[in-house]
């Protein structure tokens, strides 16, 4: 072939090379275009906007940042219906989205005899290692089986402050679970008894803290009741309860509006237990009940089956044997009945007694008339078995002529004795009366049944126990330098602040009051003082009438709250008891301050609220104050009162002298009887209200005589003071503070 034709030839084949390219590069920018345009037209149209679309030949590379990761996900899937995945570069982004929340934590505690198991999912900022130690070093807890699971999240508001109480509390109920979420605790138990179920409620709701929400279910098994007794009375003091038993809710709500139909006035209470003899107890009572109201006056006493009715010695013949017959006819087969006429009261002095008394601090005198030597040995040692062998001062005289069952009668008496915090017991032939103050609300129902129990149902007792709170364990009241404690506390963690220069109560102030009037809850029986306090800028005038009437703010503030403040006095200070240098703002924020001080460590006595019981005579002056010997016979006059247990008698040994129970001293100008506390936040005191100098503080009163429990104390309410005077004002038992 020529040259000429093979260079055509080549220029042929280049020039098609050449016009492929400019085609295959026109083609591939066309299909770049369309699909960019195709692409961002769906990603538009099907709300994907944030898409921004680029092509690179024939691929298409989606660019942008997604809402989230569900969204990015729509995006490619939607683009591959417009071009094959194949051709698809996902360069998308996804906003960095919200942390994960937090997972729901919670912690289960479940003891029982085996131990302790923890179950539960809790953060790994809890010590976990530590929680388990605190448990096992818990006396009696036994084996801590750990099933929790951890996550790596910091506590939540509230957890450790939950967890604390529960490990608290679990350290105190040997069956119980116990379920623990932020800020709330649930327990759930069983207690041994009701007293015990009231125990754990009141431990409970002392320990929780303020911000902590319990929720408690605390179920108790009914006790059981034996012998299941009854014992109802009526009197020229009225009809009334010694003991009261039931076996249903229906049987106790009849047997009580039987009572009131018999003319029982107030609440009263019936225990309902186990033990009884028949299922027809109530049918059998009201019974009972309606025919002691018909006979007038007397007593009924249900021991188990055994019923023993005993009418007033001036029932009239032909009323007496139609109750006592009607009685007889429709009672339950079950039931027993013994009917009788009481006998007509002695001439006082011509009966032998016996008597026990036991004063306030345990000690016990023992008067009046033993069977034997044999006899006196006995129920002396069995007194000091029951109230300590220090305890116990003998003094009685022997007599071989008293009735058949004497040794019983004194020995069951000192029994029951031994169920009250002071009190008397007197044994006759024919009576055996207890009378004295308890802490225990079920004391009355003890007694008639250990009575009943020891001497036989038709025993005849008489009985006046009245009970007093601030001594019964299940409430485990505080005491008064407990109380105070408690109140400065509050005011430690948050002042009452007030408006600068004035005795207007802040509203951040607000929440401290409440938290005062809940810690005031069970310390309303003590003598205290809010005393307020200012810093020393002003003058001296000014800031002790500003300081009078702050603290009396606080104290009607409280009184708004609902607190009784019969025992609280305001009393002001103003700058002449500093407690840091008021050279500072800091020394005179802190001298600026409220608090309280006890002014008698001893609380006001209220009159006790009496158990459903009998009357029984009081033991007289004479008896108490006299000495006994064995050549005086100690008797018990009629229509006497009661006296103070001051004595055991002349002859009696030397007994310990009472502690000082006065509490510390009041404060005065110089002296402040607690540590000092927080006051008020605010600016320098410039208060506009003249005042005088604050008059010293009563001096606390000293121990008063032990009393039996019919004494009705009297209230001192503190006198106050001249009006220009900021000491205490007086207070009025209903509450309101009198002074100007």
């Amino acid at each position: 072939m020529s040259l000429r034709a093979k260079i055509l030839t080549t220029v042929c084949f280049a020039s098609a090379a050449v016009l492929a390219a400019f085609a295959a590069g026109g083609s591939a920018t066309v299909i770049e275009k369309r699909s960019q345009k195709m692409m961002q037209i769906e990603m538009e149209a099907t709300g994907h906007g944030w898409v921004d679309v680029r092509t690179d030949g024939l691929q298409v590379i989606l660019l942008g940042t997604a809402p989230s990761e569900a969204e990015r996900f729509r995006a490619i899937t939607r683009a591959s219906t417009v071009v094959d995945s194949s051709r698809i570069v996902d360069n998308t982004d996804v906003e960095n989205s919200v942390a994960t929340a937090p997972p729901d934590f919670s912690l289960e505690m479940l003891r029982n005899d085996d131990g302790i198991s923890l179950i539960g999912f809790i953060p790994s900022a809890t010590d976990r290692a530590a929680l388990v130690s605190r448990l096992e070093a818990q006396q009696g807890v036994g084996t801590v089986t750990d099933m929790l699971e951890t996550a790596d999240y910091p506590e939540p508001d509230g957890w450790g402050m939950a967890v604390d109480f529960a490990v608290e509390t679990i350290r105190t109920l040997p069956r119980a679970k116990i379920s623990v979420d932020p800020g709330l605790v649930e327990v759930n138990a069983i207690a041994d008894s009701p007293a015990e179920k009231t125990r754990i409620e009141t431990s409970l709701a002392r320990r929780r803290p303020v911000e902590l929400k319990l929720v408690s279910e605390i179920s108790a098994p009914r006790p059981v009741i034996t012998p299941f007794t009854l014992r109802f009375l009526i009197d020229d003091e009225g009809a009334r309860f010694d003991a009261c038993s039931a076996d249903t809710d229906r049987a106790r709500d009849r047997i009580l509006a039987a009572a009131r139909d018999a003319g029982v006035k107030g609440a009263q209470g019936c225990t309902i237990g186990m033990g009884t003899p028949s299922p027809q107890w109530g049918d059998a009572v009201v019974m009972g009940l309606k025919a002691l109201r018909e006979l007038g006056a007397g007593t009924i006493t249900f021991a188990d089956a055994d019923i023993v009715l005993a009418a007033a010695p001036d029932v009239p013949q032909a009323t007496y044997d139609k109750v006592v017959g009607e009685l007889e006819s429709n009672l339950p087969d079950i039931f027993s009945l013994k009917a009788e006429r009481q006998k007509a009261a002695e001439a006082e002095g011509t009966r032998p007694e016996f008597t026990a008394l036991l004063d306030k601090d345990g000690k016990v005198s023992l008067r009046g008339r033993v069977t034997n030597a044999r006899s006196r040995d006995a129920i002396e040692s069995y007194a000091r078995a029951r109230f300590g062998a220090a305890s116990v001062y003998g003094a009685t005289r022997l007599d071989p002529d008293l009735p058949q069952g004497w040794p019983v009668r004194t020995m069951a008496a000192l029994e029951a004795l031994d169920t009250l915090a002071s009190g008397s017991v007197v044994v006759t032939p024919d009576l055996v009366r207890v009378s004295g103050i308890t802490g225990d609300q079920q004391a009355s129902d003890t007694v008639s049944r250990l009575l009943a129990k020891r001497l036989g149902e038709g025993a005849a007792i008489a009985l006046a126990i009245q009970y007093d709170r601030r001594l019964d364990p299940v409430l485990g009241l505080p005491t008064g330098p407990e109380c105070v404690d408690r109140l400065n506390g509050v005011l430690a963690a948050s002042k009452v602040s007030f408006e600068p220069g004035s005795a207007v109560i802040a509203a951040a102030g607000e929440k401290t009051l409440d938290d005062l009037a809940v810690a005031m809850k069970d310390c309303q029986d003590f003598r205290m003082e809010i005393a307020g306090h200012t810093d020393s800028q002003g003058r001296d005038e000014m800031n002790l009438a500003l300081s009078q009437e702050r603290a009396r703010s606080v104290l009607m503030a409280l009184m708004e709250r609902h607190v009784l403040t019969e025992n609280l006095v305001a009393a002001g200070y103003g700058e002449t008891q500093p407690i840091a240098d008021n050279g500072t703002e800091e020394g005179r924020e802190a001298n600026r301050r409220i608090e309280f001080v006890l002014l008698d460590a001893k609380p006001i006595e209220t009159e006790g609220a009496p158990l459903p019981a009998t009357e029984a005579t009081p033991v007289t002056e004479a008896e108490q104050h006299a000495g006994v010997t064995d050549e005086t016979e100690v008797t018990t006059p009629e229509g006497e009162d009661e006296a103070p247990l001051d004595t055991l008698g002349d002859d009696a040994p030397p007994m310990e002298e009472a502690p000082d129970d006065t509490g510390e001293a009041p404060a005065t100008d110089d002296t402040q009887a607690t540590a000092p506390q927080a006051g008020e936040t605010e600016g320098p005191d410039t208060g506009s209200t003249d005042g005088a100098p604050p008059d010293t503080a009563p001096e606390s009163e000293g121990p008063a005589p032990a009393a039996l429990p019919e004494q009705d104390p009297t209230i001192e309410v503190p006198v106050a003071p001249a009006e220009d005077s900021p000491a205490k004002p007086e207070t009025r038992p209903d509450g309101l503070d009198t002074s100007e």
